[in-house]
This record gives C-alpha cells, sequence and structure tokens, in this order.
C-alpha cells in the first residue's frame, strides 16, 4: 500500500497531465482524487509507480473528457477551461509553457480525447510512442499515426507564444489601465483591428453569448462590463494566469474573474474572460 507522502511526490506530474488533458482544476482534482482511491493499494505489486500513476490519470482523464463534451453542448455561451495561476519558471521547456496557455487549452479542446492524450504524453511530456501505447493499450503504430494527425492539427491552429513577456506584460497593464479608467481610445490603440474577445459566464454571471469580432465592438463591449455599478468594487490586478500576465479580477479579496490574452507584437488579438464562479478554483490565492 502507498502512502500519502509517496503519491505526493508525483502529484505535480499527475495535476499537470490532468488539467492540459481536460482544461478543468475541478476535474483534474477529482481525477487525482479517484486515481489515488485506485492505486493505493496496489504501489507494492507495481514495478514503476510513476508509470501506473501516469497510465491510471490519462484513461481517468480520458473517460472524463466523453462526459465533459456532452454537457458541453447545452453549455450557456462561449465555453472557455478554467485558469490556473501560475509562476514563472524560466528552466521550464517552452513547450510545456505553451501547453498550459489558454489559448492552446482551446486548440487542444478541436482534438479528438484519444489524439489530445498523444500529443500531451509525446509533445509536452516527453514519452516515446512506445510508452504511450502502453498507457492507452494501442499498438505503437495507431500512436505514431495518432501523433501525426494531432501535431499537424494543433500546428494549424497554435497561437504565437512568441512575443516577449515583458511586451506582453506591458501592454496587459495598459488594458488594465484602459479598463479602470474607461478610456476607449486608449483601448482602441491597445486592441488589433481583428481582435476577437471570448466570455465564459455560463449562464450564472454577465456574459457575451458570442464571441465579439473587431476593436470597436470589443473595446465598447469590456469598457462596458468595468462601468457597470456591480463592478465598481472590483479590484484588477496583474498576475501571471496560465503562463502568461492576465488580469485577475479580485472583490473583497477573493477572485471573481481572469482575463487571458493573445498577442501579435504589442497589440492584443484575443481576449479570454471567465466569470464563471463554479471555474475559479484554479485562481484560489
Amino acid at each position: 500500500m502507498i502512502d500519502d507522502q509517496v503519491f505526493a511526490q508525483h502529484r505535480r506530474l499527475l495535476f499537470d497531465v490532468a488539467y492540459r488533458m481536460t482544461g478543468s482544476v475541478a476535474d483534474a482534482e477529482d481525477i487525482l482524487q479517484e486515481a489515488w482511491l485506485r492505486c493505493r493499494d496496489v504501489g507494492d505489486q507495481v514495478a514503476n509507480l510513476r508509470a501506473y500513476l501516469v497510465k491510471t490519470v490519462t484513461n481517468l482523464s480520458l473517460n472524463q473528457l466523453t462526459s465533459a463534451r456532452a454537457r458541453r453542448e447545452t453549455y450557456v455561451g462561449p465555453w472557455l477551461p478554467e485558469p490556473v495561476l501560475t509562476t514563472p519558471d524560466v528552466g521550464q521547456e517552452a513547450e510545456m509553457a505553451e501547453s498550459i496557455s489558454m489559448a492552446m487549452l482551446v486548440v487542444l479542446e478541436t482534438l479528438t480525447p484519444t489524439e489530445r492524450a498523444v500529443f500531451l504524453l509525446h509533445d509536452v511530456f516527453g514519452y516515446n510512442h512506445a510508452e504511450i501505447a502502453s498507457i492507452l493499450d494501442r499498438s505503437e503504430v495507431a500512436v505514431r499515426q495518432t501523433a501525426v494527425r494531432a501535431r499537424a492539427h494543433v500546428a494549424a491552429r497554435r497561437p504565437r507564444f512568441d512575443v516577449d513577456q515583458g511586451v506582453r506584460r506591458e501592454a496587459v497593464d495598459r488594458f488594465r489601465k484602459a479598463c479602470a479608467g474607461g478610456d476607449l481610445n486608449a483601448m482602441m490603440e491597445l486592441l488589433a483591428p481583428e481582435v476577437i474577445c471570448w466570455s465564459d459566464g455560463g449562464g450564472k454571471v454577465t456574459a457575451a453569448r458570442r464571441p465579439l469580432e473587431g476593436a470597436d465592438n470589443v473595446a465598447r463591449w469590456l469598457l462596458g462590463v468595468f462601468a457597470k455599478p456591480g463592478t465598481q468594487d472590483t479590484r484588477l490586478v496583474i498576475t501571471e494566469i496560465n503562463g502568461g500576465p492576465g488580469v485577475l479580477g479580485l472583490v473583497d479579496g477573493q477572485p471573481a474573474g481572469a482575463i487571458c490574452f493573445d498577442f501579435d507584437g504589442e497589440r492584443i488579438t484575443g481576449v479570454r474572460m471567465q466569470g464563471n464562479p463554479d471555474k475559479l478554483r484554479g485562481l484560489a490565492l
């Protein structure tokens, strides 16, 4: 039987896999709890506990994705992944850092569950095709074919991730100030003409039911949101969210929402706002 301390040694990796697979902090935590229950009595019977745990978490994530996709068919408005607070890590592999970005998690949603698992395990976590075949109980040939399809699909939709972190942070700070001051001109200068804004309220808080397109539409809608009486007490703080600078909204010190961004140089090309209170667990300070 394995104890909590042994499981804790692998918890970070297991959460990273489950979160990237599902895009949900709540689901990832549930998966880890189920993995712990399943493996605690077999720990002494497996030769490679780490591999066993990754296999268990991956397959639980695949099951969760199947049921989650059915729920999203009736979801109110745009669906966005749950944001998480992260910390800068200069030594982190670029692929690992990019894979947790909100933009990449959205791209991963367009893959089949199996393609998502193969892409993440191989391109992000460094497992070879034979190891992935063992994890998914598939042939190595099938895994290689799936990897090619998944990589091509991601490459066609991959967001830009090469903008300097300092440039992005400065742009986010300008965004925060424009929102706080209701400055339409400053916002228009910051947003790219083709900018798109997605807002996820889950039918529980105010959000646009469809993506908004164009700098004028997006700017006016954003400033309208932050001008409403219900948002006057919201404090906007710049912090790292999903591997990049974002804006965290706090009310009485508690997370009330988060905004993540896509960039093209100094201009913002994508705004992703998460306000669904059920999806703010990963923002707890």
